[in-house]
């Protein structure tokens, strides 16, 4: 497919769709209920821009997390536009699992999130990457050390501590 073949691509497309569907409706099941986007949308949108360079795929796993990324920037650009046209601040929200959100509200500002993932890659890119690896793609721990090239120890090890971070950052005490 990296390769511009067409007839492997059109075998991939009906074997990828659905692992692609799944990534954008996690994303979707935590944004607000009148989000006039639709986790089918994401997944054209973000499967235009996987395509379209020809990319080199190492892996499924690596496929999986480039496409991760995408549907995230997009929605984080998506929630930009929308909120420099409306006046009243609402806000696109993102509903994040029991093990990153310390307190009863679990639902956080797309943009804020953003915000946090791009303060943590500043001081470590890696454990961003495992953050949105883990939450947003779904990928397991051993399939986002094939990805980093690291072991699932580590990866394990840097998790615990970007969660960590995260939490604290989210509740106030950094």
């Amino acid at each position: 497919m990296s390769e511009g073949d067409r007839e492997v691509e059109a075998q991939l497309i009906p074997r990828i769709y659905g692992d692609l569907h799944r990534i954008a409706a996690k994303y979707m099941r935590g944004e607000r209920p009148d989000h006039t986007l639709q986790p089918t949308a994401l997944v054209h949108e973000a499967y235009q821009r996987l395509v379209k360079p020809r990319i080199p795929w190492k892996c499924r796993a690596q496929f999986f997390a480039t496409a991760s990324k995408v549907m995230r920037h997009f929605l984080v650009d998506y929630a930009r536009a929308r909120q420099a046209g409306k006046r009243d601040g609402l806000q696109d929200r993102i509903t994040l699992s029991d093990d990153l959100v310390p307190a009863a509200d679990k639902t956080l500002d797309i943009l804020v999130l953003d915000d946090l993932l791009e303060r943590l890659a500043t001081f470590d890119a890696r454990q961003e990457r495992i953050v949105e690896l883990h939450v947003f793609a779904g990928l397991t721990f051993g399939e986002i050390g094939d990805v980093l090239n690291v072991s699932e120890r580590t990866v394990k090890r840097d998790w615990q501590m970007a969660r960590a971070w995260l939490k604290g950052e989210m509740s106030g005490n950094p």
